[in-house]
């Protein structure tokens, strides 16, 4: 997300509780790819939201599989969200769903954090329309995630594996998806900044790899545009405690996570937001000064046109390339 620094600053770092069932620390988070996993125990956090500023107390439980990734809004008789691109609502400076005008704004970095720690079924409460901003990163998230443990369920996880390419393009973004037999993400990003400019990722998200080079890339924003940003109704919870905060020169609250911190957070709020498709991909994804509008849209238009994809097992890929690697009998 895209986001400006408010002047006045509020120390709002957020604090992890534990849930009333919570388990140690699980050292291998990532489940094997073949079955869907949930969370073992329940987690909490407290925060606030970076565009509301208002606070909000978020649990994460455990759920069943087949469930997928539902969101609950216990201060409103614990109406149920899902996070599916049909209640897609807003998508300008982060990722917002709304089901008969109850609205579960900023879903995009613990959708990330659900996707790298391969979660896939989860039901999340929160108390109020946004969730907590924490330190602007993934990583909150997922150190909440690996304190409950992972469990494997019984159920295949399917995927999503496209099978012909889709390229939008609008002006000079651009966002494609290209037949793959793993997920993979590269993106571009180009701002007139002298620590940003223009900036580069690639990463295959097998192993540990969204771990250790996504999840801690924080959010960033431009202190000469606070004020007008804050006049539009946002960044009311923003701080130096959960954004980078670009001046015109430099950073006023160092030092970066990495060199190339900015283009590796736009590379966490794209995998948050094809969370919504509701099932992982296989695909290489690309994209160019895209955005969370751009994003939802690649979600758009894969859902709106099956013949683009066929939903698969991991084993039935690996079947498919046995058989592709079998030598052929001589003519």
């Amino acid at each position: 997300m895209w986001l400006s620094y408010h002047r006045r600053i509020r120390n709002i770092t957020c604090k992890l509780v534990p849930g009333s069932n919570s388990a140690g620390k699980d050292p291998a988070v990532n489940s094997p790819l073949i079955q869907e996993n949930t969370i073992r125990a329940g987690v909490e956090c407290q925060g606030v939201g970076l565009h509301s500023g208002a606070p909000v107390h978020l649990k994460i439980l455990p759920a069943p599989a087949g469930t997928g990734i539902v969101f609950r809004r216990t201060d409103l008789d614990n109406f149920v969200v899902e996070a599916i691109s049909r209640n897609v609502a807003r998508v300008s400076y982060a990722t917002s769903l709304m089901k008969q005008g109850v609205l579960i704004s900023t879903t995009e970095h613990l959708l990330s954090a659900f996707i790298g720690t391969g979660i896939d079924n989860a039901i999340v409460e929160l108390d109020n329309l946004e969730l907590p901003i924490l330190d602007g990163s993934a990583q909150p998230f997922v150190e909440m995630i690996q304190r409950a443990g992972v469990r494997r369920q019984r159920r295949q996880r399917t995927y999503l594996r496209l099978n012909r390419a889709i390229e939008l393009r609008e002006g000079n973004k651009f966002i494609a998806v290209y037949p793959a037999d793993t997920y993979s993400v590269s993106y571009a990003i180009n701002f007139l900044h002298p620590l940003i400019g223009k900036q580069t990722f690639e990463v295959d998200l097998s192993d540990d790899n969204f771990l250790r080079e996504i999840a801690p890339a924080r959010t960033f924003g431009f202190l000469h545009e606070a004020d007008a940003m804050k006049e539009q109704g946002l960044i009311r919870g923003a701080s130096q405690d959960n954004a980078i905060v670009l001046t015109r020169e430099g950073v006023l609250n160092p030092p970066l996570r990495f060199a190339d911190e900015f283009v590796r957070h736009k590379v966490l709020d794209l995998i948050g937001d094809l969370a919504l498709l509701g099932k992982r991909i296989l695909g290489n994804v690309v994209a160019d000064r895209a955005g969370h509008a751009m994003h939802t849209a690649l979600v758009s238009r894969i859902l709106k046109d099956p013949t683009l994809w066929d939903q698969t097992t991991v084993a039935d890929v690996t079947d498919q390339l046995a058989t592709m690697e079998q030598p052929q009998p001589a003519a």
